[in-house]
């Protein structure tokens, strides 16, 4: 038997309800599969944690986490904690401290599941987006000169190491050759005359060493355009920390909505563990109503499973959110149905069993 040992960091919101049924999949796949085990370990990590103690994270946060295979994260955010307080005292601190410099978003139209774009067969969305996750325009490099005065100036740094980009670079270039599709980069060297311009002639160069993946190059307002106009355009796109952030949002929304993404946070290397979450907000509002939709949780289990080496039992969850999705019978308010949380997560891992019957 192999065990994998998950941290379990459940977050705000509606966190703790979406990742409680990730964790009832993975339990699932433990007892129809014996010979996979996980371990998991639940931390309080959160905004209310930050209200009661002054820190997302302890001191030797990092050094116990530093000890697991995978980490799995829910939402996190709750009004009276500021965003950049959240995101830069958990989510960054973990993605940055743990190099997990791999981000990797599935852009795909599951069947079943509803695109706003009218007449769009599902082949042809069906990309996934390599994003550069520990620098770029995120690395907090910058300066806030006489704050308050007349004078005032802001200063935000985007950071672009050879190191940085050309691994995040390397690795869409093998993910491309490794599927035999093609590889997007897409950029602003127009405007970023620096930044962007390093980028793209990094592209050009790592591309040398992978004559055989056909490529293209697009300006991130383009590629926003052909995201809606002609998403088949794309297979594995790789791209920077900022633009990532913004295309694989506009990705979700053409592919079922945001209840439906999944996010995976690579360490390649493995010298640290890697962490896979839900994309959506924490969504307090609803909180607590069992309204929350635990679909893109449970697709984060998928990528997690693919990371381990479980390729067979990752592509079976999707197949079984598809046939939850496609019957209609356990789906949340956000995709037109009545179900609670737990319901689509028994939902799931009932399909699930059936099609385990088979594997």
């Amino acid at each position: 038997m192999k065990s994998h040992k998950i941290a379990v960091i459940a977050g705000d919101g509606i966190g703790p309800e979406v990742i409680g049924e990730g964790v009832k999949v993975l339990k699932a796949i433990s007892e129809l599969n014996p010979e996979i085990n996980f371990e998991f370990t639940d931390f309080p990590w959160s905004c209310e944690y930050y209200l009661k103690t002054g820190k997302m994270l302890p001191d030797d946060g990092m050094k116990i986490l530093e000890k697991f295979d995978a980490i799995y994260l829910g939402a996190v955010g709750y009004p009276g904690v500021p965003d950049h307080v959240s995101l830069w005292g958990l989510l960054l601190k973990i993605r940055k401290g743990f190099d997990q410099y791999i981000n990797l978003r599935p852009v795909k139209l599951l069947e079943g599941a509803e695109c706003p774009l009218k007449g769009v067969d599902r082949s042809r969305i069906d990309m996934i987006v390599v994003r550069e996750n520990s620098e770029g325009e995120y690395a907090g490099a910058g300066d806030w000169l006489f704050k308050g005065k007349p004078e005032e100036v802001v200063l935000q740094t985007g950071v672009f190491s050879r190191k940085g980009t050309e691994r995040v670079i390397r690795y869409a270039y093998e993910l491309a050759r490794k599927e035999g599709k093609t590889l997007t980069s897409i950029s602003k060297a127009n405007a970023l005359n620096y930044s962007m311009v390093f980028w793209d002639q990094v592209f050009e160069e790592v591309g040398k060493e992978y004559p055989e993946v056909k490529t293209y190059s697009y300006l991130v307002d383009a590629a926003c355009m052909f995201f809606v106009k002609q998403p088949e355009r794309f297979q594995i796109v790789v791209t920077s920390n900022l633009f990532g952030d913004i295309v694989t949002d506009l990705g979700a929304a053409i592919a079922g909505g945001l209840g439906l993404a999944a996010g995976a946070n690579l360490n390649p290397e493995r010298t640290y563990p890697s962490m896979f979450e839900p994309v959506h907000g924490s969504a307090p509002d609803i909180a607590g109503q069992g309204k929350a939709n635990p679909l893109a949780s449970i697709w984060s289990v998928s990528q997690m499973l693919d990371f381990f080496g479980y390729e067979s039992w990752g592509k079976a969850v999707l197949e079984a959110i598809e046939k939850v999705m496609t019957e209609k019978k356990s789906l949340t308010p956000d995709m037109g149905g009545t179900a609670k949380t737990n319901e689509v997560g028994d939902a799931v891992i009932k399909a699930l069993g059936e099609l385990a019957a088979g594997m």
